[in-house]
């Protein structure tokens, strides 16, 4: 029969058996840890090499628009660009989109207040286009 373990022996190994627990433990909170700054610092990274890519990219669009400007300044139409296979820069269509956007509601807003303040009579048509 196994001799039984005096009070400080079973203590001792008690005491062992939690220290082994508790390593397990802090080994997992240094890997957590671990991996939450490697995660925020290649976030980190992600961001800043999707600033030099959208860099690059506006810079390339910014030279296309360049390139294309300098060949209708040499005398070269749009039309002529277009059947040559140079359709004009996405860049400069979506610039020349969003001012017309911007124009219309702006022009709109622009003639409301003015065509109020200025005439009566224009105050009197809207008010019989209301009825």
């Amino acid at each position: 029969m196994a001799k039984e373990p005096s009070i400080e022996e079973a203590v001792e190994r008690a005491r062992r058996a939690q220290e082994d627990r508790i390593s397990a433990i802090r080994l997992v909170g240094e890997a957590r840890q671990s991996l939450a700054d490697v995660r925020e610092e290649t976030a980190r990274e992600l961001a800043e090499l999707q600033a030099q890519i959208a860099k690059r990219i506006a810079d390339a669009e910014r030279e296309d628009v360049k390139a294309f400007n300098a060949a209708m300044t040499a005398g070269w139409s749009v039309e002529e660009l277009r059947k040559i296979g140079y359709a004009e820069p996405d860049k400069k269509v979506r610039a020349r989109r969003r001012s017309t956007r911007k124009t219309g509601p702006k022009s709109a807003a622009q003639s409301d207040p003015g065509s109020n303040e200025k005439d009566a009579p224009q105050g009197v048509e809207e008010s019989s286009s209301g009825s």
